[in-house]
Parts: structure tokens; C-alpha cells; sequence
């Protein structure tokens, strides 16, 4: 609304400078002051169009093509001076600096504009950062908000730094929670939920951030690209994401790789008591569960599903999905507590 009443007050101005500048033109004539008056509000017209067309370029983008333009102007200045010292006449060289101030003004922008992700005010060999840029930024992803356990990590004060909410995750985690798909909507809904709890937790500092990448259509590739602009690390459990992610040099937190680490550790030849809940890919494999997740394959286990066993653990595999405990019935320590399956 207040964009609209600027619009407003800028025709309006715009016509009473064009009634103006046409009375003054043709000596105060009613017809001379109302065409000003109608061409100032076409000029205000099209210069809003023009304005509306260019709402995607970003703040960044704008003092990017700035500074390639005053960069611009200063080169052309120092090439002109210096074709001044020659001696050529004043036609070659007003024609010189109108070519050399066109030229480099339009380079300067272009590769100010390309770069402008890296882009930074500079002093030579100085570069300017905010004070509060002193914490590392977390970027969050969609599928780690989802999760639903980023909530009861920053709670622990084990993460420092500031958490970042990118606008295009927010408005993909939006449409998940827009879904016809009753369980994408629950997700959604959830993910929305622990963002609004981690607002209101006084220790956790929450910032959504309104960057964008309108030329990058992927929502991963605009993560890995937000990244790299804030020096920030990526929070997610996107498997995918976090193999990309390490090829191009970007620090990830995988929320997974953090549970596997705080899984119990046993070693080939400790007893467990287990409780077999099925059977195995393998013909007479038993499986069963610690209390963090972690898979027991026990041999000669099926048909002693549904009891409480003891087993010796004879080797642990670690695979990308997590750990895996592989161990055989101890007949002499067996449990006689609940017998379930005869």
C-alpha cells in the first residue's frame, strides 16, 4: 500500500513539473500547460513501468552495477589523460573519451553485475564486515526443519551461531504444508511449528533471510549458492545435498551423521540383551534393536522371535545409512524372560 501512494504523489508531482515546464515553453498558453500536464503523466507512466520491470533485481545487484560504473568512469578518465599527453587534435580527443567513458562504463558494470555474489566494498587490501558477522551462520535446509529434531539440538547449546531461514525454503516448506498429500501437509505443518517454537526460545537466534537467486530455478542449488555469499554452513539430513555440498567446499551439518555418532559403541565379543522383533534377509537371522536404533543381525534367530536374548557381538559394520551389529546366540547366557513365541 505505501508503494502505491509513492506511485501516486510521483504522478502527481510528475504532472504539476510538466504543467510547469509547458506554460514556461509556450508563454503561459492553456494549451501548452495541458499538454505539459499530459506528458508528465506519461513520462511518470512509463518510468513506473520501467520500475516494475526491474523488481527482480536485487539491492546487491544494484550496487554491484554502482561500483562497476564508477569503476568504469575512473578507468576511462585515466585512459583519456593519458591519450591527452599525445599530441592529436581536440575532435580526437573528445571522440577518444566518449568511446573510452562508454566502453569501460559498460565492462565495469557487466563484471561488477556477474560477480556481484562476491562482491564487497573494498579498500585496497581492506575488506569491510558487520561486527555481528563475528558468529557462524547456520543455514537451514527444508527436509532438517521437517525433521524436527533442529529444535531439541539448538536447545542443547552443543550449535553456536545464528540460524538462517532463506524466504524460498520458507515458501517451499509454505506449499508442503499447502498440499492436497494429507501427509506432505502434517510435514509442512510440523515444519512450520518447530520454526515458530525456535522463534520464541530466548538462546536461539532465528533470522530469515530474503536473498534471492531468480536465475536458479533449484532450491538446493540456491542453498549451495547462499552458502558461499554468507560463508555460512548448511544444517540438513539430505544425503544428496550434503555430497554436493562437500564438493564445492561448503561445511555441512548432517543431522544424521551427528546420530550415528551418539549411537552406542560395542566391540566384537561384548554381550547385548536383545529383543529379536523379526527375522532376517539371511536364512535363521533374527533382527533386533538397540534403544538408538542401531540393527542387531543375530544369527540362528528366527525362530526365537518375540524373546529377550543375550548376544555376543562378532563384528560391527558402519555403512552410509548407519551402524550395523552382527552377533550370535549365547546358549549358556540365554534369557528366560518373556518367552512369547514357542
Amino acid at each position: 500500500m505505501t508503494i502505491f501512494f509513492v506511485r501516486s504523489f510521483f504522478i502527481l508531482i510528475s504532472m504539476l513539473v510538466g504543467y510547469q515546464i509547458g506554460a514556461l515553453l509556450f508563454e503561459k498558453e492553456i494549451s501548452g500547460a495541458v499538454g505539459g500536464l499530459i506528458a508528465g503523466f506519461i513520462v511518470s507512466g512509463v518510468i513506473i513501468l520501467i520500475e516494475r520491470g526491474m523488481r527482480r533485481i536485487s539491492v546487491r545487484g544494484l550496487s554491484s552495477a554502482v561500483f562497476g560504473l564508477i569503476f568504469g568512469l575512473l578507468a576511462a578518465k585515466l585512459l583519456t589523460d593519458a591519450v591527452m599527453l599525445l599530441p592529436v587534435d581536440e575532435a580526437t580527443a573528445r571522440t577518444t573519451r566518449v568511446v573510452f567513458t562508454l566502453v569501460l562504463c559498460y565492462l565495469g558494470m557487466i563484471i561488477a553485475i556477474r560477480g556481484r555474489d562476491e562482491f564487497n566494498l573494498i579498500i585496497p587490501y581492506v575488506k569491510f564486515q558487520r561486527q555481528d558477522q563475528c558468529q557462524q551462520a547456520i543455514i537451514l535446509d527444508t527436509s532438517v526443519i521437517i525433521d524436527g529434531r533442529i529444535i531439541d539440538i539448538a536447545q542443547t547449546n552443543f550449535l553456536e551461531g545464528r540460524f538462517i531461514i532463506p524466504r524460498f525454503v520458507l515458501k517451499e516448506l509454505q506449499q508442503i504444508a499447502d498440499s492436497s498429500d494429507p501427509l506432505k501437509r502434517n510435514r509442512g505443518r510440523r515444519g512450520l511449528d518447530i520454526l515458530n517454537k525456535m522463534q520464541k526460545t530466548n538462546h536461539i537466534v532465528l533470522r530469515i533471510h530474503d536473498e534471492d537467486f531468480p536465475e536458479i530455478s533449484d532450491v538446493d542449488a540456491k542453498l549451495l549458492k547462499l552458502a558461499k555469499v554468507l560463508d555460512a554452513k548448511i544444517f540438513t539430513n539430505d544425503f544428496n545435498l550434503n555430497k554436493v555440498a562437500e564438493l564445492e567446499g561448503i561445511s555441512v551439518l548432517n543431522i544424521n551423521e551427528l546420530a550415528n555418532a551418539l549411537k552406542q559403541i560395542v566391540l566384537p565379543g561384548e554381550v547385548l540383551e536383545v529383543k529379536v522383533v523379526k527375522d532376517g534377509k539371511e536364512h535363521d537371522q533374527g533382527i533386533a534393536y538397540l534403544e538408538d536404533g542401531t540393527m542387531v543381525v543375530v544369527e540362528d534367530a528366527r525362530r526365537l522371535i518375540g524373546q529377550i536374548l543375550n548376544v555376543s557381538v562378532t563384528s560391527v559394520l558402519q555403512t552410509s545409512a548407519g551402524r550395523m551389529i552382527f552377533g550370535k546366540i549365547l546358549n549358556d547366557h540365554r534369557s528366560d524372560k518373556n518367552h512369547f513365541h514357542k
